[in-house]
């Protein structure tokens, strides 16, 4: 009998974290899971989506605010995670969300791959329809029409690695 797969391995194995030490991840692993942001296949290969990396904990708390309060509550909507990376992709690529939503999967999956918890964190859209996230991007210096696909947040976890949920039936349907 063949061992399993790695790669089936870890996305078999990967879960959404909701609780995080505060401990940074070290350069070269975020360096590692962004890399793998970048292999995610885009319609075309337009490659519409670009990930903004923060792990300044002044915007990183004024980033977790904002979304606060979009979503209608002042709790911390990146559980304590240390690490957020927001995508975002040309609105002027038909395939825009897809390709962001790939690059989404490949950071959350890589990550597992390397020890870091993840959880997606929605309200990107949002965020960056007003004008405090559109600061943001202008402060970088992108231009552009883009849309807020999520955040991928990360950090060690605190606590237990959460347990696989029972899948639901009728998954799957063949047709032979």
């Amino acid at each position: 009998m063949s061992e399993k797969n790695a790669v089936l391995e870890n996305i078999q194995s990967r879960r959404s974290i909701r609780k995080f030490k505060p401990d940074m991840i070290p350069g070269e692993i975020l360096d590692q899971i962004l890399e793998a942001g970048t292999c995610a296949p885009t319609g075309m290969n337009r490659q519409s989506p670009i990930i903004i990396a923060v792990t300044n904990k002044e915007v990183r708390d004024r980033l977790s605010a904002h979304n606060a309060r979009i979503m209608g509550n002042n709790a911390d909507p990146f559980y304590g995670a240390p690490v957020v990376l927001i995508v975002l992709a040309d609105k002027n690529c038909p395939t825009h969300v897809y390709d962001g939503s790939l690059v989404m999967a490949n950071l959350m999956l890589a990550a597992h791959a390397l020890g870091i918890g993840s959880c997606w964190i929605h309200r990107a859209k949002e965020e960056f329809e007003e004008p405090e996230g559109k600061e943001i991007l202008d402060s970088l210096g992108i231009k552009g029409d883009y849309e807020g696909i999520g955040h991928c947040v990360l950090g060690y976890v605190d606590g237990e690695y959460p347990k696989p949920h029972e899948k639901k039936e009728n998954w799957i349907y063949h047709i032979d």
